[in-house]
């Protein structure tokens, strides 16, 4: 009697578990959507200029996904190659160089992708930086995306992430709290760069996914539990 008890707990606990799991990836799912329509919305709204960008992280926030058009001079001197970052398929970087505004702040913009040297991956890749003034068409992302990464310290031109207020201090530029990614327009395909970027919550349907395992888990048990608690005894007597 204590062991079908046990057994019968054990069941009722892994259905519990596997169908809360099953439910916390739904709403997952729900809060993707969510932010992607919250994106797309704030997307339609009139690009921002350099005046209007955010001074601080909180209104960042509340800019994250706007179109943006910005004027001024790349400061090519300290681009930055992201690496381990994959475009269509193929292992290489995203490029990210600083655009000087005319108020003297700059802003961090991620311009696209470039393949690497699979040779020798300390070889930079060739990027076309135009010195005169140019003007950038993108969207405000708060913040650029991030790898697991053992060791916080980075240098050099080749990182594996770039966190914008410690980049601020070891450049001493007057970095902007929020990154823009560079959209392809007038002019941008001389630089040779990628920007196949992807959209917003497109992984919903992994949450989706997800969910369909833990419930089939869930209804496993469940059989499982019912066969060799109510079944099987059935056919043993007959």
């Amino acid at each position: 009697m204590r062991r079908e008890l046990v057994v019968m707990l054990a069941a009722l606990a892994g259905v519990a578990l596997t169908g809360r799991l099953g439910l916390w990836q739904l709403d997952r799912a729900e809060e993707k959507l969510a932010q992607q329509s919250a994106l797309e919305s704030r997307a339609g709204l009139s690009p921002l200029d350099a005046a209007g960008l955010a001074r601080d992280p909180a209104r960042g926030e509340a800019q994250h996904f706007r179109r943006v058009s910005l004027s001024g001079r790349w400061l090519a001197e300290r681009t930055v190659f992201l690496d381990n970052r994959p475009m269509d398929g193929q292992a290489g970087f995203i490029v990210v160089t600083p655009l000087l505004l005319d108020d003297g702040k700059a802003v961090l913009v991620q311009r696209g992708w470039l393949r690497r040297n699979f040779v020798d991956r300390t070889v930079l890749p060739q990027v076309q930086t135009p010195p005169a003034r140019v003007t950038v068409e993108g969207t405000v992302a708060t913040r650029l995306p991030r790898l697991l990464e053992f060791s916080a310290a980075a240098s050099g031109p080749i990182r594996q992430n770039l966190d914008i207020p410690s980049f601020a201090r070891e450049s001493g530029l007057n970095l902007l709290p929020v990154s823009v990614v560079q959209r392809d327009g007038p002019g941008s395909a001389v630089d040779g760069l990628l920007r196949h970027w992807p959209a917003p919550a497109t992984d919903v349907h992994k949450h989706h996914g997800y969910a369909f395992q833990w419930f089939a888990l869930a209804a496993v048990i469940i059989v499982l539990y019912a066969w060799h608690r109510f079944i099987r005894p059935r056919f043993r007597r007959s």
